[in-house]
């Protein structure tokens, strides 16, 4: 009889296990991190010079996970009391009592110091200040004004672009001016992305007290209309080196990328609709790889 229970008991507790690693996968925001190795992967190929080495990148993409999943699990750590209050969060690990915050918080210090440590010895020390930095400015800068200010996105699209400054670190040792370059397209392309996100979820946030968007922009019209000067600064920004000294397949293919992103940037001005700011944040999902690929490609062409 209790060789039978132990039986009906292994298979519970595989469930139960299988579903803690789920839940702390989860913390790590894998769809996010996703974009975040894509952007550090641009960064070091673009940055490199001489010699590809597939080891240090593996080395940059690891340490650069590590410490964005423990960015991550500790930003989850700290909004977990709002996140309760939201529809679209109120599921996720913490707020729904799947795990304790303590263990959240180890887990999210062990990750971000693994990664900074593992860059320090195995990429270069910017790599590792540039990471920490990241972290740093992403929880006490960022998260805590998001019940302050609008301006949260302004702020918070610094960290969101370090990741090209990371894998460019990893890549070339240093930072120059055209990893600045590339700093610039993914910062500006943080607003139409983050802000059509803002449109999606507006009730949601102000529910929890967040304030994403500006108090007096009651018919998101000024919100629309940023979108729009962003999106039309980061198309410009894009072709700049493609004229200035691109083959005409760059120029091309950044330009139907640029209209792609403009079209559905367009539609959203000129309605309030939740289904055309979903469907911008689509395309700016769709618009980031494209861009980098072109500009990874040029390179590639570059030396042939």
């Amino acid at each position: 009889m209790a060789t039978s229970q132990s039986a009906l008991a292994r298979p519970a507790l595989m469930v139960g296990v299988t579903t803690h690693l789920k839940d702390y996968y989860e913390l790590t925001k894998p769809e996010v991190n996703l974009l975040i190795l894509m952007a550090t992967s641009a960064g070091f190929y673009l940055g490199s010079r001489g010699a590809f080495h597939f080891g240090r990148l593996t080395n940059t993409l690891v340490g650069t996970l590590l410490v964005a999943s423990g960015t991550a699990t500790l930003n989850q750590w700290m909004e977990r009391v709002w996140d309760a209050k939201m529809r679209r969060t109120a599921n996720r690990p913490l707020p729904s009592g799947r795990l304790p915050s303590s263990h959240a918080f180890t887990f999210g210090i062990l990750l971000s110091i693994g990664g900074a440590l593992y860059l320090a010895f195995t990429v270069n020390v910017l790599a590792a200040l540039l990471a920490t930095s990241t972290l740093l400015s992403y929880l006490l800068v960022y998260t805590p004004l998001k019940r302050k200010t609008a301006l949260c996105t302004m702020l918070g699209a610094i960290p969101g672009a370090m990741p090209t400054l990371i894998g460019w670190a990893g890549g070339a040792g240093r930072i120059d001016g055209q990893a600045w370059f590339l700093f610039a397209i993914l910062f500006l392309w943080q607003f139409p992305h983050f802000l059509a996100i803002a449109l999606m979820y507006r009730e949601d946030y102000s529910r929890a007290g967040y304030r994403m968007l500006p108090k007096f922009d009651h018919d998101s019209r000024f919100t629309r209309a940023e979108i729009l000067v962003f999106t039309g600064a980061l198309i410009i920004t894009t072709l700049l080196p493609a004229v200035s000294g691109g083959r005409p397949i760059s120029i091309l293919g950044m330009t139907l990328a640029g209209a792609f992103m403009l079209f559905y940037s367009l539609k959203l001005t000129k309605s309030r609709s939740n289904a055309l700011a979903s469907r911008l944040l689509h395309a700016s999902v769709i618009y980031l790889p494209i861009v980098l690929g072109i500009m990874m490609a040029g390179k590639a062409w570059a030396k042939v």
